[in-house]
């Protein structure tokens, strides 16, 4: 079932309650730049609970983003301004939001108790909120909203649906229909609600950790590996792989486009010019290259989950405000092996460690991790890592120069091994 969102007048005035208010949140995508907020349409789930749906322009930035409110009487915590005399609220992690969400969802559904809902802080892209209770979840509620399949809601389906156990479950979803920039409608998901994984730690933090006790992370990456192996299989089960003609020179082309990008933007990778040409003739030699299947996409520590001795892999959903088109498009299965690769030198880092003692941990982590993946063209995980790397180096430069000499140490090992 999928809700259908109507205008009304009042979304105006809503949005001129939420329009200081929204700059603010972690998951606004135009901050620090002058955006063009606009009401796109509403969808009343109860009397007191609207999801306001707001576009938001500013340069190559096009988002629509989602807006759960609650109305309350009188003054409420933390409330965002007033409308007609009542309260306005964040709404994502209200017990009336919530229940009303529930109501509207389809899927074989959980057995929560939303008074005792818990936002989860951090959080960048979306609004997470733990819903306890007899068949626990948590409920993600997507703040970029597109219209089409969500990844994060269709391949946790998919790889259940093939038997794969190393994903949450989906337990409920919301799709809604609303009008698109030419103004005729289309239907894309709203959120949803994924089996709890209890007990469990971060991969980042916990890499983090054992870099911090100087402790060997293999044995950990290695079983990584081997689950990061499996949902390939899986999401080929699911999906099947793509025919298309992409071979090597495809993979090449888009390294030495990247390295023109990051060089323009880092002019300190000049030196490096010579070794990265190297390295894209190398691909470019190569015979062929693997057929192109479903793939995460954006997988690192940080999208993986430790518990009970066992790995979960969450957040399918790619850069939110990338296209759809290009968050679903057949990859390289490799590409999510070097997206963990390059996170193991970030723990690395982060952990505490540096120089020799980084170099022999990371070593022997990456080694784990590749035994169990059960290894892969080195020459292609090479270039996939290096055109990561480079990613790093110019993001690193413009919004934490501290951590540049993380990926610049990266790109000597890729380049001049």
């Amino acid at each position: 079932m999928s809700l259908v969102a109507r205008t009304s007048p009042d979304d105006a005035r809503l949005l001129d309650v939420l329009r200081d208010w929204l700059p603010t949140r972690r998951w606004f995508p135009a901050k620090g730049q002058s955006a063009q907020l606009s009401a796109v349409a509403s969808f009343v789930l109860a009397p007191d609970v609207t999801v306001l749906l707001v576009r938001a322009r500013a340069g190559s930035i096009d988002a629509v983003l989602q807006v759960p409110v609650v109305l309350t009487d009188g003054p409420a915590e933390g409330a965002i301004g007033t409308l007609d005399g009542r309260s306005v609220v964040d709404g994502s992690d209200r017990p009336e939001f919530l229940a009303a969400w529930l109501a509207a969802a389809e899927g074989p559904g959980a057995d929560v108790d939303v008074s005792a809902a818990r936002a989860i802080s951090g959080e960048q892209s979306n609004t997470s909120v733990i819903l306890p209770g007899a068949r626990p979840g948590i409920l993600k509620v997507l703040r970029a909203v597109a219209h089409g399949e969500n990844p994060d809601v269709d391949v946790p389906r998919h790889l259940v649906g093939v038997g794969w156990k190393h994903v949450p479950a989906p337990l409920a979803w919301l799709q809604g229909e609303w009008p698109g920039p030419d103004g005729r409608p289309g239907t894309g998901y709203l959120g949803v609600l994924a089996a709890f994984v209890d007990a469990a730690e971060d991969g980042f933090e916990l890499a983090c950790a054992y870099a911090g006790r100087g402790e060997s992370f293999a044995s950990l990456a290695a079983d990584l590996g081997a689950v990061t192996a499996t949902m390939h299989d899986a999401l080929v089960a699911a999906y099947g792989t793509d025919a298309g003609d992409q071979g090597p020179e495809e993979v090449a082309r888009a390294v030495a486009t990247r390295f023109s990008w990051a060089l323009s933007a880092v002019p300190a990778l000049a030196p490096f010019a010579d070794d990265v040409a190297a390295v894209v003739d190398e691909v470019r030699a190569l015979p062929a290259a693997p057929p192109r299947q479903r793939v995460h996409g954006d997988l690192h520590l940080g999208q993986v989950l430790r518990s009970h001795d066992t790995w979960y892999v969450m957040d399918f959903e790619g850069e939110p405000l990338a296209p759809l088109d290009q968050r679903t498009r057949p990859d390289l299965a490799l590409r999510d092996v070097a997206g963990l690769l390059r996170s193991i030198d970030y723990a690395a880092a982060v952990g505490g460690l540096s120089g020799d003692r980084a170099a022999d941990w990371t070593a022997d982590a990456r080694a784990g991790l590749l035994a169990g993946y059960g290894g892969g063209d080195q020459t292609l995980l090479r270039a996939l890592e290096l055109d990561k790397t480079l990613y790093e180096v110019v993001y690193e430069s413009r919004n934490r120069p501290t951590w540049l000499p993380i990926p610049m140490a990266g790109l000597e090992r890729l380049t001049r091994p």
